[in-house]
C-alpha cells in the first residue's frame, strides 16, 4: 500500500516517482475523468441525522467492520462524555452530506457534529483525530481520543462546577484516571488553562491561535510572529493545512505580503478540506483566482492521466490522487454526495477497497 502523511502539489516539479503528488487525507482511485465531472457546485443536499440511542458498540463495529481500522480504544469512554455534555450521539453511517472521511459521533444543539476521521492513508501508528465537521470539510478538535478527553477533563475540571464535574468524571471511569486527576490543575498553580493545556495535554490549533491573537493584543508582534511560524511545524499538525492558512494571516496582519502569499499558496499543497476555512479565502491571500481550480481539473482528464503515466508516475499512485483532487473539488461547495462514487472508483483503482467501501457507505 502507499502510505502518505502529507500531501504535496507543485507545478512543473516532480515530487517522489512522478510529478504533482498528492498525499494526504484526499485520495481517491481510478475516478472518471474530466468528461465525467459532475456539475457539482449547484446541487446542495441538507444533511438529515438520526438521534441515537443505541450503545457504543455500534460506533466499535462500524470502526472495525466498515472504516477498516482499529477503533481507538477509549472511544466508549468518550460519547459517553459527550453525552453528559448534552449531545446527541448519532449513528456512524450517517454521512449524508459530510465530507466522506468522517465517522460522525455526536451532534450538539447548534448542529455541529463531532466525528473521527479516516485518512485513508495514514501512516503506520497515526491514530484518528477528532474533528469538528463543517461545510468545506474539518477541523481539528485533538489529535486522537485519549487526548480530546484529557482536554474536556481539565476544562471541565477548571470550571469547578461541582454536579457537572461529577458526572463527567464518572462518564470516563477509570480510564480518565489515567488521563487527568481531579485537582491537578489547581495543584499546578499555572494560571492560565490555554497554558495548562498546552503543557500538560498537547497542542490544539484553537489554543495556538488564541494565544497569537493575545500576542497582538498586548503589542507583542515578534511573539505572534514566533508562535505563528511555530504552529506551522510539520510534526505538530501532519496533514492539516490550517497551521499554513493561520500563519499567512499573521503575515499579513504585520504587512509582510509577499510571505503572506507564499505561505497561502504552501497551505494550499495540503487537502482543502484541511484548511480550516474556504477554499477562496486562502486563495485571496494567494493571489490566486480560478488558476488552481482548473489545474486539477486538468489532471482528472484522460490527458492528464496520461502525461502522468509517461512521466512514470505508478497508476495507483495517479488513482490516489485523484481521489484527492476530486476530495479538493467537492470541498468548494461542501458538495460531497455528488463526488463520493467517483472518489470510491478512484480507491478501488488504487487497490484500497475497504476504503472505497467505507467512503460510499450510508446508513
Amino acid at each position: 500500500m502507499i502510505t502518505i502523511s502529507q500531501r504535496q502539489r507543485t507545478q512543473g516539479k516532480t515530487l517522489g516517482s512522478g510529478e504533482d503528488m498528492k498525499v494526504g487525507g484526499g485520495v481517491v482511485f481510478g475516478g472518471p475523468r474530466a468528461a465525467a465531472l459532475p456539475t457539482v457546485f449547484l446541487r446542495h443536499r441538507r444533511p438529515i441525522f438520526r438521534c441515537y440511542s443505541s450503545s457504543s458498540t455500534d460506533h466499535v463495529s462500524f470502526i472495525k467492520d466498515i472504516a477498516a481500522t482499529q477503533p481507538p480504544e477509549h472511544l466508549h469512554h468518550l460519547l459517553k462524555m459527550l453525552k453528559v455534555r448534552g449531545e446527541s450521539i448519532i449513528s456512524p453511517g450517517a454521512k449524508q452530506g459530510l465530507i466522506p472521511l468522517a465517522i460522525p459521533l455526536s451532534m450538539n444543539s447548534s448542529g455541529s457534529i463531532t466525528a473521527l476521521l479516516r485518512w485513508p492513508t495514514a501512516p503506520p501508528g497515526m491514530e484518528m483525530p477528532v474533528v469538528e465537521v463543517r461545510k468545506y470539510g474539518v477541523w481539528l478538535l485533538a489529535k486522537n481520543v485519549d487526548q480530546y478527553i484529557h482536554r474536556l477533563l481539565v476544562e471541565e475540571d477548571a470550571k469547578n462546577s461541582q454536579e457537572g464535574n461529577k458526572m463527567l468524571f464518572h462518564a470516563t471511569a477509570d480510564a480518565g484516571e489515567k488521563l487527568y486527576k481531579k485537582g491537578d490543575f489547581a495543584k499546578s498553580q499555572i494560571s492560565s488553562l490555554d497554558v495548562y493545556l498546552l503543557k500538560k495535554v498537547g497542542l490544539f490549533p484553537d489554543i495556538l491561535e488564541r494565544k497569537v491573537i493575545h500576542h497582538f493584543e498586548k503589542g507583542d508582534h515578534v511573539s505572534a510572529l514566533v508562535t505563528g511560524e511555530f504552529y506551522t511545524k510539520k510534526e505538530h499538525f501532519p496533514g492539516f493545512g490550517r497551521p499554513f492558512v493561520f500563519n499567512a494571516e499573521v503575515l499579513l496582519r504585520v504587512g509582510r505580503n509577499p510571505e503572506a502569499k507564499d505561505a497561502a499558496r504552501g497551505a494550499l499543497k495540503s487537502p482543502w478540506w484541511t484548511l480550516g476555512c474556504e477554499y477562496k479565502e486562502v486563495a485571496n491571500i494567494a493571489q490566486w483566482e480560478d488558476e488552481q481550480i482548473e489545474y486539477i481539473k486538468e489532471k482528472l482528464t484522460e490527458e492528464g492521466r496520461e502525461e502522468d503515466l509517461k512521466k512514470g508516475k505508478l497508476p495507483a499512485q495517479i488513482a490516489l490522487d485523484e481521489a484527492a483532487f476530486l476530495l479538493d473539488l467537492a470541498s468548494l461547495e461542501g458538495a460531497w454526495d455528488d463526488f463520493i462514487e467517483q472518489i470510491a472508483r478512484c480507491y478501488k483503482e488504487a487497490g484500497l477497497h475497504d476504503i472505497a467501501k467505507f467512503v460510499i457507505y450510508r446508513d
